[in-house]
């Protein structure tokens, strides 16, 4: 069997979760959209259904999946229903939905449902993806209001910039939602991953954790809270060849790297396809048998290079891991031209393997 694979460490899921609730200081829906950032939203969710609050996704096929699997705690559609005629799954599954459109409350008051459906009204309020204006947020929370079938309003909004601790852009955003929101009854949800780890003054009645439930923190510097998550994923494989190179010799596509001296190559098995980034970097850290190592070469679709040289132990056989408890995520972003989100996200091929 190819040997690679991602662990994924559900008792350090279980801390990352319980940390984000202790700084929310209220409840907390588990975010386990794009198949938990990767991980595997029904073995994640699972693992969480007896302390998470509630989970978060993105669409309701997303939802129905968490429900198949036997799901019952309160699930949040982000997005919201895409349709009126959504409505009836969004009731009969007892699901939460966000109403982000002017269109989504109309279809609301057009469409009488059996029981109250909770709603969570969103406000843009400065990251202009989707959300109320501030000119039709109040109307929509009256006429929602109004509604019979319409149940708890929660209030929420969502930060561009919480992951960059000096921008006044959050703070600007905070000013701005509770000008907008003064006096209207109901919870209130803002805090994404970065806010919750470097705003506390953002903190609501719900925090909606993402990445930080992964264990990789949302900045580029060091952060003291942060720096208390476990990684739950860790990328391994193992080396399937070894080489022994001249200085002078190029290695893989585009000769990206030569040898500057007698050189020892490990092949392993893992590349882009698996989800490792393509456009890694010369000299972005591995782990070769639990030892720093580095990357040499272009990634190709099934295989990168490492470089043996200083790990004369190491051969065929030797474990390597791509980013995990001694790699960091964040290490292999720096050096990887992609995001801490699209990272995980792409683990495709690699077999999840959950532990814990």
């Amino acid at each position: 069997m190819r040997p690679a694979r991602a662990l994924i460490d559900l008792e350090a899921l279980r801390h990352n979760y319980r940390l984000a609730r202790q700084l929310g200081g209220g409840r907390a829906l588990a975010v386990v959209k794009a198949d938990a950032y990767g991980h595997g939203a029904v073995r994640c969710a699972l693992a969480l259904q007896d302390e998470a609050d509630g989970f978060a996704v993105a669409c309701i096929e997303e939802a129905l999946a968490l429900r198949d699997a036997g799901i019952r705690a309160p699930i949040l559609l982000l997005e919201g229903f895409f349709d009126a005629a959504e409505l009836a799954l969004v009731v009969q599954h007892d699901l939460w939905t966000v109403v982000h459109a002017r269109w989504q409350v109309e279809a609301l008051e057009r469409t009488p449902l059996p029981r109250p459906l909770q709603v969570w009204l969103k406000l843009d309020s400065g990251m202009h993806r989707v959300g109320l204006d501030a000119a039709d947020y109040r109307d929509a929370w009256q006429r929602l209001r109004a509604l019979p079938h319409v149940g708890d309003i929660v209030k929420m909004s969502h930060f561009a910039r919480a992951d960059e601790p000096d921008c006044v852009r959050t703070a600007e955003q905070l000013a701005n939602f509770a000008s907008v929101t003064v006096g209207l009854a109901g919870e209130t949800s803002l805090c994404n991953s970065p806010a919750l780890l470097g705003w506390p003054q953002a903190r609501a009645d719900w925090a909606r954790p993402g990445l930080m439930l992964y264990g990789v923190s949302p900045f580029a510097q060091a952060n003291d809270i942060a720096a208390q998550l476990r990684p739950v994923m860790t990328l391994e494989s193992k080396v399937i060849a070894v080489r022994e190179l001249p200085a002078g010799e190029p290695v893989g596509y585009g000769a990206r790297f030569v040898t500057e001296r007698p050189t020892r190559i490990g092949v392993v098995a893992m590349g882009y396809a698996d989800g490792y980034p393509q456009f890694a970097v010369n000299g972005t850290p591995v782990a070769i048998d639990k030892r720093p190592g580095r990357l040499v070469g272009r990634v190709s679709m099934d295989m990168l290079t490492v470089d043996l040289t200083d790990h004369p132990q190491a051969g065929v056989g030797s474990r390597v891991e791509l980013w995990g408890n001694q790699v960091p995520a964040a290490q292999v972003v720096a050096h990887s031209q992609t995001s801490a989100y699209r990272l995980l996200c792409a683990v495709k091929r690699a077999p999840l393997q959950y532990v814990g």
